[in-house]
C-alpha cells in the first residue's frame, strides 16, 4: 500500500499543484445566508477538511454574510426577534453579497463583500457584545465568532461604499484514505 500522508499533498498543492478560486453574488437576504456556507462548505471539501475545521467556516462565513445582510444593507426580515416569525425573501434596501474564496498552499481565503452603508467605527463594532440592532435582540458576537474560528481577521469598512470582510483559515488536510501500490 501506497500512503498519502496529508501533509505532502498540502505542500505540494503549494507548489503550483493546486490552488482554486470562486466567487459568487446573491441577493442580500436572509435565506441566501445558508447557501453561502454550504458554498464555501462544498468548496474546500477536496482538501477532506476536518469537522471541526468545516464546522468553523461555516459559522465564520454565515456571520459575515449574515452581517452584510442586516448591517450593511438593513434587510431585516428574517432575522427577527426569538420566536418571531417574518418573511425571509423580502428586502428593504436592494443589494448583493459579493463573496470570494481561494485556495492556496492548503490555505482558505475568503472575501465577503457588501456595498451598503458602511460602518463608521470598525473598532466599536468588532467589540464582543456590541450590537447597532438592539431592537433585533442581536448578540454582537459576529466578529467576535469569526475572530475565533479563522486564524485571521480582518474588516474595511467605509461609510456610505459598503464594507470587505477578509478571513484566512489554514487547512490541516484531514486524514486521507491508504490507497493500493500501484494506482
Amino acid at each position: 500500500m501506497i500512503e498519502i500522508k496529508p501533509q505532502e499533498v498540502c505542500e505540494k498543492a503549494g507548489k503550483g499543484f493546486m490552488k482554486n478560486e470562486m466567487s459568487m453574488e446573491f441577493d442580500a437576504i436572509s435565506n441566501n445566508e445558508s447557501f453561502a456556507r454550504v458554498a464555501v462548505a462544498a468548496f474546500v471539501t477536496h482538501l477532506n477538511p476536518t469537522l471541526e475545521e468545516l464546522s468553523d467556516i461555516k459559522t465564520a462565513v454565515s456571520e459575515a454574510v449574515t452581517n452584510a445582510i442586516i448591517h450593511g444593507y438593513e434587510n431585516v426580515y428574517g432575522y427577527g426577534r426569538h420566536g418571531e416569525v417574518r418573511p425571509v425573501c423580502c428586502k428593504i434596501r436592494d443589494g448583493k453579497v459579493y463573496l470570494r474564496c481561494r485556495i492556496e498552499n492548503g490555505v482558505l481565503y475568503i472575501e465577503v463583500e457588501d456595498k451598503g452603508v458602511g460602518m463608521e467605527n470598525v473598532d466599536k463594532a468588532m467589540e464582543p457584545m456590541y450590537t447597532s440592532k438592539p431592537e433585533l435582540e442581536r448578540s454582537g458576537m459576529g466578529f467576535s465568532f469569526m475572530e475565533a474560528f479563522m486564524d485571521e481577521l480582518e474588516v474595511e469598512s467605509t461609510p456610505l461604499v459598503g464594507t470587505i470582510v477578509r478571513m484566512k483559515k489554514k487547512l490541516k488536510c484531514g486524514d486521507w484514505v491508504k490507497m493500493p501500490e500501484g494506482e
